[in-house]
C-alpha cells in the first residue's frame, strides 16, 4: 500500500480507538516517525495530511532537512513540525535546538541544561517532553519515575526559561499482545497527574506513548500523541537517501 493509503488506514484506527475510549479525535495527535526514511517518503506523508514528524538522530535529520525545506513543507500556515524522539547527546544539543521544533526525549538534568543553553543561543523557546523509563530493559533510556534526577530536573525546570516542559514520554517493552503494554501506559498517566499536582508551575498536557502495534491501547489510557512509524512507512530503510 502507498504511504497515503497507510495513513488513511491508521487514521481510521485512531478514530475508532478514540470513539471506544470516549475521547475526541482532536485530542490525539499522530506523529509520523520518519527516522531512516528518505525525504521523498516524508513529503508523501505531508501530502497525505501529516503535519507532525519524529526523528531519532540529530545528524540524520540535518542531512534530510535541506531537501525537505526545498520541497516547501516547512512554509506557510500548514508547515510541518519535526520533533526529536531519540536520545540527544550533549554535544548535539546546539544543533538540535536549531533544527527541531521540540525534543520529546529529555532524559537527564545534563541534557536539559545543554538544551536550555542551546535554545537561548538560538533565540528560541524549545518545547520538551521528559522521557520516563518504566521498564528494566537496558536498551531503554529515561528518567526513573521515583528517582532523584527526575525530582531535581522538575525543581530546576522553572528556571530554564528557554525550555517549555509540556509533559511526558515513554517507550514500554514490546509485546505481541498490546494489552500487556496497558500497565505501562496507565502508570505514565498516573505519574503525569501526580507531577502536575506537585509542580504547578510546569505544564503536563502531553502524554506521548503508543506506537504502530499498541497505539489503540495507549489512546485508551490517555495518550495525547501516538508515534507511528512502521504502520505508515513500512519496514525501516537501512540508509536514508534523497533525490529531491
Amino acid at each position: 500500500m502507498s504511504v497515503a493509503e497507510n495513513i488513511a488506514r491508521v487514521e481510521q484506527q485512531i478514530e475508532a480507538a478514540c470513539r471506544e475510549a470516549g475521547r475526541a479525535r482532536a485530542d490525539v495527535q499522530m506523529m509520523a516517525v520518519s527516522k531512516t526514511q528518505p525525504a521523498e517518503r516524508i513529503v508523501e506523508a505531508y501530502a497525505a495530511g501529516v503535519r507532525l514528524f519524529g526523528e531519532n538522530r540529530v545528524q540524520e535529520f540535518a542531512v534530510k532537512r535541506d531537501a525537505l525545506m526545498a520541497a516547501g513543507i516547512f512554509s506557510g500556515d500548514t508547515a510541518a513540525r519535526v520533533h526529536c524522539i531519540g536520545p540527544v547527546q550533549t554535544n548535539k544539543a546546539n544543533r538540535a535546538a536549531q533544527i527541531f521544533d521540540g525534543v520529546d526525549s529529555v532524559d537527564s538534568v545534563r541534557v536539559a541544561e545543554h538544551l536550555h543553553r542551546a535554545a537561548a543561543a538560538a533565540g528560541v523557546v524549545l518545547p520538551v517532553l521528559l522521557e520516563i523509563k518504566l521498564s528494566e530493559e537496558a536498551s531503554k533510556h529515561g528518567l526513573l519515575p521515583d528517582g532523584p534526577e527526575l525530582a531535581e530536573l522538575l525543581e530546576r525546570a522553572p528556571d530554564w526559561t528557554q525550555l517549555r516542559v509540556r509533559g511526558l514520554m515513554t517507550v514500554p517493552p514490546y509485546f505481541e499482545d498490546a494489552e500487556q503494554a496497558r500497565p505501562y501506559f496507565r502508570r505514565l498517566w498516573l505519574l503525569r497527574d501526580a507531577l502536575a499536582q506537585r509542580h504547578q508551575k510546569l505544564q503536563f498536557d502531553e502524554l506521548s506513548m503508543g506506537m504502530s502495534h499498541d497505539f489503540s491501547v495507549a489512546i485508551a489510557e490517555g495518550a495525547t500523541c501516538v508515534r507511528i512509524g512502521t504502520a505508515i512507512f513500512g519496514a525501516r530503510a537501512a540508509q536514508p537517501q534523497s533525490t529531491l
